[in-house]
Parts: C-alpha cells; sequence; structure tokens
C-alpha cells in the first residue's frame, strides 16, 4: 500500500505573508482537486509538494521519506505543470523540450529525441516537433507542458490551473488524459466540472484547509459559498432606485 505524499505541521511563511500555519495533509487517492479562491493557497501547495519551496517548520514527505531525500535518490519523482507555460519551457523547440523528461532517465539525447517523435506522432502532432515554442498559441504552449509531464512520467503530477488556456477540444482531451493516466494526480483548478467527479477536492481558504471530500460535496459547498458571498455583497450595495 502506496502511503503516498504527506504534509505534516506545516508553517510557510513568504516574506511578511503567512502562507500556511500547521497544515496538515494526508495524500493517498488517485485523484485529487484542489480549488478555493485567487490567493487561497493551491499554488503554493503545488511548490511545496514538489521541492520548489521549503517550509519554514514542519515536514513534507514522499513515501515516508523526507521529500528533498525521496527526490536526491529517484529523480523525477514528482512532476509540476505550473500555471504559466513559460515559467516551465527552457527549449526552443517543441521536441527538444519533451526530450529534456528523459534525460534523467538515462537516454541520450538521440535517443530522446527519437522518443518525443514517437509521442507527437501518436497524437497527431508530428507536425510540431521541429515548431518554435515561441510560434505556439497559449494553449498549445500549454498542450507542451503536459506532454513533456506525459513523457517524463514521474510518480505523482501536480497540475496548476491546466485547464486555463485550453480550448474546449484540449480541455476534453487533458480531461481524457488525466483520467487514463496511471499515476496520482492532483488538480488545482477554478474550472469545477473537471474535478467534481474525483474521489476527493481540497477546499483552501488564506491558506488553510475550509473543505476536505469527495469531489460533488467539496465543490457544492464551495459554489453555495461563493454564491453566499455575492449575494451579501450585493445587499450591501445601496440602491440608486
Amino acid at each position: 500500500m502506496s502511503q503516498g505524499m504527506e504534509i505534516a505541521d506545516v508553517r510557510l511563511q513568504r516574506g511578511q505573508t503567512l502562507v500556511f500555519d500547521g497544515l496538515s495533509l494526508k495524500l493517498t487517492e488517485k485523484r485529487i482537486g484542489v480549488i478555493g479562491d485567487n490567493g487561497a493557497g493551491k499554488s503554493s501547495l503545488f511548490r511545496l509538494l514538489c521541492g520548489l519551496e521549503q517550509a519554514q517548520s514542519g515536514r513534507v514527505l514522499m513515501e515516508g521519506q523526507p521529500l528533498l531525500q525521496a527526490r536526491a535518490e529517484h529523480p523525477g519523482l514528482v512532476g509540476l505543470m505550473f500555471q504559466n507555460p513559460d515559467d516551465q519551457i527552457i527549449f526552443p523547440t517543441v521536441a527538444e523540450e519533451l526530450a529534456l523528461g528523459l534525460r534523467p532517465k538515462g537516454l541520450n539525447k538521440q535517443q530522446a529525441r527519437a522518443r518525443a517523435h514517437e509521442l507527437l506522432s501518436a497524437r497527431g502532432l508530428a507536425h510540431w516537433a521541429e515548431r518554435a515554442v515561441g510560434s505556439l498559441s497559449q494553449g498549445q504552449r500549454q498542450q507542451v507542458c503536459w506532454l513533456s509531464l506525459l513523457i517524463a512520467s514521474p510518480q505523482v503530477l501536480l497540475l496548476d490551473e491546466p485547464f486555463a488556456s485550453l480550448d474546449l477540444p484540449g480541455q476534453a482531451r487533458l480531461a481524457q488524459d488525466i483520467a487514463a493516466a496511471p499515476q496520482q494526480i492532483l488538480v488545482s483548478t477554478h474550472v469545477l466540472d473537471h474535478v467534481r467527479g474525483f474521489e476527493r477536492v481540497l477546499w483552501l481558504e488564506q491558506g488553510r484547509l475550509r473543505g476536505d471530500g469527495p469531489g460533488r460535496e467539496i465543490c457544492s459547498a464551495y459554489e453555495a459559498d461563493v454564491a453566499a458571498r455575492l449575494a451579501d455583497l450585493h445587499t450591501a450595495v445601496p440602491s440608486h432606485g
């Protein structure tokens, strides 16, 4: 039985901002959604889980081991898809970018590029291989980031607002890919329908866990809360009628 990932009594402060204060989570389910308002701590949670950010106190564990130790022993355990694809993409062409994810697996440059071409061909995107990343739209660059994660196949995938720049066909394809992937996947999103069917959804509010349970239940609770806040705001606005 996998122990998955765990955050134990984590305190994270960035400058004057206290992001998390005593946050604890055990993350064992295959599909976990993360929802909440902007600034709730969703991206910060992902940065902690992939080791990009270090907590001032508390522990981040992977399969019972400190995350940084686990990653040092097994590179490529956790993969993060950034909210902005331009924060993630390094290489000038699509094939080079995809090949990058295979280097930790011991493939040489030629083998990695061949595998990248295979993946693109299998998805009907062979014509993208030598395209300059800069010539792609935002949504297409987001697809490249997703393909980079797929080809690298880390044990855990963290997807930060992956649907934000995608058109409807792109969103549908990504949702299918997420459903079919063998890895544990955490998805942070404002598009609640994409996580409503997940076995578990976390609702973050100002760095605290406001809700935690089955996707339909937590998404409905969050929607009701938003509706109530909007209603309060409406009644607070003086009428000029």
